[in-house]
């Protein structure tokens, strides 16, 4: 149903801020407000426009020169509202920039050619006699109608206040070779969908660019031996070719490229904001290191039990270094609310999983040498049972309290464990091992003396690397206890007894042994003052054991109620070349501070040896790393590391909005009226780095008075994956991805966007069948045949069109519902369906009457998202109607004429189907009766009887009881 236009109400702005005031969102004191409502980004857009934007790197090195021509957007005065361009601004950023927000208009001269990529295998068809009808070129007109809405700028986003906003946005892609069938079944939907809401009634924007730093685009210019910044510009190139082909809706005056300077000024910008809020430090930390790419990982990085680069597949090493990480665990507690957001209900558990949230508390131990540890337990009502500790083999009190008659054994385990990846160390079915260190610790609740281990089990990466082991209440631990005959002492008794009680009763206190342990509810026992005092399951303080226990820890200065997370800080540092810079200069004197802003963006100098040495390459140049201290002036050192590409695609959906901005990140009016984003779509491979990150950093800027609202992203869908034919992922070392582009040649770009969207649920995705799409291609010539058929059948001026009328009225309410459900696969089935019914209804004499022109144009107008060229071009040329279909409105559903005159109901006796009736569609519940006890059938089950019962579930069956 068409949204009715509405004028948007438009939220009062504050005073503008003074002078003294705008100085203070970049130098204010680092502090994190709780989510209120923020002040408006005016600020930020006020304090950079006192400043030029220049680009000085301090250093002797050369910048990097792309001798690209830029073509500036022309921005035609016919939209309610313009946006801000900066040419001026980008001049002055670095000498003739590349520009990654306005197409190119030719190949970049500075480019030499590649070594052409391994071809995608071209899929296995049947080949088929060409179409009687010559006309049906659709190679042809889709190039045609392409060309036309590029130039009349048909898809252009702009800000009219007198219409509902609907901002569509898909993940971009990686610039790192060609596009694959798998970005078209991501991208096409997502369009379709797009297409569909603006013919609604929205205004649309559906923006495209390119996430182009970082390992996939580095990688494969190193692969071909070419410069990481021209190999990223001719993919890109050729890659908007390939989005261009599959006819979208991108608004490609709004295109964001992550590596463009004018993009990266404002990466490196955030950054400063972060560290200045005190959400951006540095710090020695153990890291997970890939030795084939030469560089740090984040935990998100390292793939499976093996542990290896998610990239090249090395397996992973630990390696010391200082970095820089982003304080994301702050925001812990508000990324686990999902109450704003429409996402799928598995990327709220991956996320709530990765972030791993428990209620417990921290107690104090102490080593007999008198050093503290802190442990973090979820059950302190267990505290009396602790019977030995368990420290990770990395802990650093470890070497301390090794006795030395088990250095030796000790030193021996440390090395076997450093070679097993943490999810190997963590198995459930994996044996426990350990050693004992000779070591002692004090149990804070009794003062018994009590023996240190380390084993494997033990993580420093969770809690603070040391447990207290309490065997006889955890399977781990008891499964410890058991294999070195470790004491065993009962605190929870099962109660009420059951069955198996003799099992969980006794240990050492007791004299007997036990035989598991016990996990379930019960009374506290062997507990000093809290034997008796009841437990159930509840975690935290919803446990009556476990409150007691913590206030009374907390009254004895030896504990304290602790909220401990899994998720670690974001680790953003990375020894690669191809990122954008770190802005942060560090002074013997005066430590780490940022670049100055007006001095941003510090920009990748052109000559350094970008291959991977081991050491960050922007370390390795002999200038580009030396400047001066931005608070004395003396000589200093620039961050030689660059960041994570995540950091980038944190706010790209920030970018879009108005990417030729060049006095803050983003134009206030267009963030005002965008955001947030309606609709995003994308694998949900991306649920805890990505989109996590994303949300961090939206909330981040909102305490900064950057932004507004909780949620960067309302409604988020995920495609499935298209695997090869085999079942098995597809890949360009094996030979099987299907290429787009192939297939756009021999069909039309509309055959395989609707083929796409028809051979499997869109979000759970399907093996690829080379042989299905040629079904598709007979449905498309059909479509051009029904409308283009010189010779139709004669018309018949006695025609009722009611049955028409009513399948055409189905089929929109269907297709609106699945539109708007992402159901594209019933979408294009629905549309198959009326297709034949429509040629029935031309044999039947239905051409001509006013029911067979409605059905026409709905039936193109359901098309166009589907299939936007042949729909543009029958819409146009063959029904003569006015350019473009893709302006038309949606078709209001008609539910008067969709209703069905009579219906067939199964007519069931004792739960058995025995027959089927035909009643009207308005008939009553006992009008339905009767007909169903008048049936033969049923008489002959009823044998003279009257039915005990007679149920009707009206439009869906009568179910007679006997």
């Amino acid at each position: 149903m068409a949204v009715t236009k509405k004028k948007k109400e438009v939220k009062k702005k504050p005073a503008q801020a003074t002078a003294d005031k705008v100085k203070k969102i970049a130098s204010q004191k680092p502090t994190v407000k709780k989510a209120t409502k923020p002040a408006v980004k005016k600020s930020v857009a006020k304090k950079l426009a006192a400043r030029k934007p220049t680009a000085k790197t301090a250093s002797k090195g050369k910048t990097i020169k792309q001798s690209v021509t830029v073509k500036a957007a022309s921005a035609k005065k016919t939209a309610p509202k313009a946006r801000t361009t900066g040419k001026a601004a980008a001049k002055a950023i670095i000498p003739a920039p590349v520009s990654a927000l306005a197409p190119l208009t030719e190949k970049p001269k500075a480019i030499v050619p590649v070594e052409e990529t391994p071809k995608a295998i071209q899929p296995a068809v049947k080949t088929e006699k060409p179409p009687k009808d010559k006309s049906f070129t659709p190679q042809v007109f889709e190039k045609k109608w392409q060309a036309k809405w590029e130039a009349d700028k048909l898809y252009r986003a702009v800000i009219d206040e007198g219409k509902p906003k609907h901002y569509a946005l898909t993940m971009l892609p990686y610039p790192s070779g060609d596009l694959h069938i798998g970005h078209w079944y991501a991208m096409t939907p997502s369009d379709a969908r797009a297409r569909f809401k603006r013919m609604q009634g929205y205004n649309v924007l559906f923006p495209m660019g390119f996430d182009a730093f970082g390992l996939p685009a580095e990688n494969a210019a190193i692969r071909d031996g070419i410069h990481p910044m021209k190999r990223t510009m001719e993919n890109i190139e050729r890659m908007r070719k390939q989005l261009r082909s599959m006819g979208a809706m991108f608004d490609w005056e709004r295109e964001a490229v992550s590596c463009d300077p004018r993009y990266y000024r404002w990466t490196e910008w955030f950054f400063i904001q972060l560290f200045k809020h005190g959400l951006a430090y540095r710090k020695m930390s153990p890291v997970d290191f890939c030795p084939r790419c030469n560089t740090t990982l984040a935990r998100e990085q390292v793939w499976g039990e093996n542990r290896v680069c998610e990239r090249c597949g090395t397996p992973v090493i630990k390696k010391d270094l200082e970095q820089w990480f982003f304080k994301t665990t702050k925001y812990a507690d508000e990324l686990l609310n999902f109450d704003e957001l429409d996402w799928p209900e598995r990327v709220k558990v991956l996320q709530t999983n990765w972030i791993g949230r428990s209620e417990g508390a921290s107690v104090i131990f102490k080593t007999e040498q008198g050093d503290d540890i802190e442990i973090f337990t979820t059950r302190p009502d267990t505290l009396w049972g602790a019977t030995f500790m368990v420290f990770a083999p990395e802990h650093p009190l470890v070497d301390k309290i090794t006795a030395p008659e088990q250095r030796e054994a000790v030193e021996a385990y440390k090395a076997q464990a450093a070679r097993q990846s943490d999810i190997e160390r963590e198995s459930a079915d994996k044996e426990k091992t350990g050693v004992f260190t000779g070591g002692y610790a004090i149990n804070p609740v009794n003062n018994e003396r009590i023996p240190i281990w380390i084993a494997d089990y033990v993580l420093m990466s969770y809690g603070t690397g040391a447990i207290m082991a309490v065997p006889a209440h955890d399977e781990r631990d008891f499964a410890f206890a058991q294999k070195y005959n470790l004491p065993i002492v009962e605190v929870i008794r099962p109660d009420p007894p059951h069955p198996l009680t003799p099992n969980y009763l006794g240990g050492e206190k007791e004299g007997g042994e036990l035989k598991a342990a016990y996990t379930g509810a019960g009374v506290m026992v062997n507990s000093g003052p809290f034997n008796g005092t009841d437990v159930n399951t509840e975690k935290g303080r919803k446990n009556p054991g476990i409150r007691a226990v913590i206030d009374w820890l907390e009254e004895k200065g030896i504990g304290k109620e602790a909220v401990n997370y899994r998720y670690r800080d974001w680790l953003i540092s990375r020894q690669r070349y191809w990122g954008a810079p770190i802005p942060m200069i560090y002074c013997e004197k005066h430590g780490w501070n940022p670049v100055p802003e007006d001095q941003l963006p510090v920009l990748l100098p052109e000559d350094v040896e970008w291959r991977p040495t081991g050491e960050s390459p922007l370390k390795l140049h002999p200038t580009w790393k030396n400047t001066t201290c931005p608070v004395c002036g003396e000589p200093a050192v620039r961050e030689t590391d660059t960041m994570d590409t995540f950091m980038c695609s944190s706010w790209y959906h920030l970018a879009y909005l108005s990417p030729y901005h060049d006095k803050a990140p983003f134009d206030e009016a267009e963030y005002n009226y965008w955001m947030p984003v309606d609709t995003y779509t994308g694998g949900i491979e991306h649920a805890t780095m990505h989109l996590l990150y994303t949300r961090f950093f939206h909330k981040a800027l909102r305490d900064m008075g950057i932004t507004e609202g909780n949620e960067p992203m309302i409604q988020l869908r995920n495609q499935g994956m298209v695997l090869a034919e085999d079942h098995s992922k597809m890949s360009k070392s094996r030979g099987n991805v299907v290429a787009p582009d192939i297939l756009v040649n021999k069909y039309g770009a509309d055959t395989v966007r609707a083929y796409l969207m028809f051979f499997a649920r869109w979000e759970m995705g399907a093996p690829w069948d080379s042989q299905g799409i040629e079904g598709t291609a007979r449905w498309m010539r059909r479509v051009w045949t029904l409308f283009t058929d010189p010779t139709p059948p004669k018309p018949d001026s006695a025609y009722d069109g009611r049955q028409l009328r009513r399948r055409v009225h189905q089929t929109l309410k269907r297709v609106t519902h699945d539109f708007e459900n992402f159901e594209f696969n019933t979408i294009i089935s629905s549309l198959m369906e009326l297709l034949n019914e429509m040629y029935k209804a031309r044999e039947a004499g239905a051409a001509g009457s006013p029911a067979w022109d409605e059905a026409a144009e709905i039936y193109l107008k359901m098309l166009a998202p589907v299939a936007p060229h042949i729909a543009e071009e029958l819409w146009t040329n063959q029904l003569g109607k006015p350019y473009s279909i893709h302006q038309q409105q949606w078709p209001p559903v008609d539910e008067e004429a969709a209703r069905e005159e009579m219906i067939e109901l199964p007519v069931q006796v004792n739960g058995k189907v025995r027959d089927r009736i035909t009643v009207p569609a308005e008939a009553t519940e006992e009008e339905i009766k009767s007909a169903a006890l008048a049936s033969a059938v049923v008489q002959k089950y009823l044998d003279g009887k009257e039915p005990k019962k007679v149920i009707v579930a009206k439009g869906r069956l009568v179910s007679v009881v006997i």
